[in-house]
């Protein structure tokens, strides 16, 4: 092949390959229920950031991301466990929240478009972006292939690192119209249906939380 087509190539793999830990579909019908009362422009101001706050984690993994793991002497384990637990905590906090849908349609007449946004403007890059869109399992993925791109030629891995940039900012866009677009489709299904997704997402939030714990559990006993 030639060095453009392998280059299409690596950045094409590297897409597909995060495309199941990212999980951008899945993950954001997950996140809809916390922006549910946001204005049009003010998700697309939210879904820019989390695209955003994503590059950074993705690129930051693949360039240096094993560095900063040593430099504090973390493990891959240690951050399943942590943002696992951090996302339970979420998850349960949104099964056993009273605001449904109906109650907010009237108690946003009190409240500014700019304190709407200031409230989730704090939780886009953590959790939302991390770990719960991109998190231990992307990290993961990210660093072997970073690893399997480590050459002794420097031109060689300059050129590997950029296709898996590039595949990188497909995902990210990926990300982005997923996040700013969700809305629609719930919005065809009623208000009712919206309850029903919102508590559904809550619990798969839980249940996501409980499966990113015990993976960093495993991961530890594996090591003994």
């Amino acid at each position: 092949m030639t060095p453009f087509i392998t280059f299409l190539h690596l950045a094409f793999v590297a897409f597909l390959t995060l495309f199941p830990p990212v999980n951008p579909v899945g993950t954001s019908f997950i996140l809809d229920p916390m922006m549910n009362h946001l204005s049009r422009k003010q998700r697309i101001a939210a879904a820019k950031k989390i695209a955003l706050y994503c590059l950074v984690i993705c690129v930051t993994s693949v360039i240096i991301g094993s560095w900063i793991l040593k430099l504090f002497g973390l493990s891959l384990p240690i951050v399943q466990i942590a943002g696992g637990i951090t996302i339970c905590n979420m998850g349960w906090t949104l099964l056993n929240s009273d605001n449904n849908t109906s109650d907010n349609i009237h108690s946003d007449k009190t409240v500014q478009p700019e304190d709407k946004f200031s409230k989730i403007e704090n939780s886009l890059f953590y959790p939302m972006s991390f770990p719960m869109m991109c998190g231990a399992g992307t990290i993961s993925v990210l660093l072997t292939l970073s690893a399997s791109t480590s050459f002794q030629n420097i031109e060689q891995y300059l050129w590997n690192t950029s296709a898996l940039i590039v595949g990188i900012i497909a995902m990210v866009i990926t990300i982005y119209i997923c996040v700013a677009n969700t809305h629609i489709l719930l919005e065809k299904i009623g208000e009712r249906g919206k309850q029903i997704v919102n508590r559904l997402s809550a619990f798969i939030v839980f249940c996501i939380g409980l499966q990113i714990f015990w993976e960093g559990i495993q991961s530890l006993l594996s090591l003994k």
